[in-house]
């Protein structure tokens, strides 16, 4: 599918959405994670309707890329299984990207059982962007994940219902600085679902 979509070894992919950057944090990772290079791939912030409000170009006709050459090698982006989750909810720091009424178990409309991994920290991905659909600045971020304990060197991570919006985490905390992107020391970023 990448091939098919034209990604290319070496060249840049900027992946946007037309809602809160979640979508296209998760082809970032995705994209990460299948070997792209990090400086390779990025998110448009602001997505869609940041490019349409610059004045910027649409079209409505489907693009036709060339094939691209992409080999996927999985692992570029490490992944957290059950029991690291549950030892990082114990002795690191274990972000749950959520809205804050499914991580105290008020509401859950997708996971068949309410509430949170022991330990984890509930910080709701969709507080990574401002009102005007663009991610909060890197020093304003870097203030929350240090609030909730993210270190550039302790051990971390990050889950939610899908893989989606704790993408989004991911992406924010590299972004905010705290992370540098092929800093692998203690970061052990996952995904998944939480019960």
């Amino acid at each position: 599918m990448l091939r098919r979509a034209g990604v290319r070894e070496g060249a840049p992919v900027v992946a946007y959405d037309d809602g809160d950057g979640a979508p296209a944090a998760r082809a970032w990772w995705l994209l990460r994670w299948a070997g792209a290079a990090a400086g390779r791939v990025a998110v448009l912030d602001g997505g869609f309707a940041a490019w349409t409000a610059a004045g910027l170009p649409v079209t409505a006709e489907p693009s036709a890329p060339a094939p691209g050459d992409l080999t996927v090698r999985p692992g570029g982006m490490p992944v957290l299984d059950a029991d690291a989750a549950a030892e990082l909810g114990r002795s690191g720091v274990l972000l749950d990207a959520r809205a804050a009424p499914r991580y105290r178990g008020e509401t859950e409309p997708v996971d068949p059982v309410a509430g949170h991994i022991p330990g984890a920290r509930n910080t709701p991905s969709a507080d990574l962007v401002g009102p005007d659909g663009r991610w909060r600045p890197a020093a304003e971020l870097a203030a929350r994940f240090a609030g909730a304990g993210v270190a550039a060197a302790a051990p971390a991570g990050a889950y939610c219902g899908s893989g989606v919006t704790a993408a989004a985490l991911v992406l924010a905390v590299e972004h905010s600085g705290l992370r540098p992107p092929e800093d692998r020391s203690g970061c052990t970023w996952g995904r998944g679902r939480a019960g």
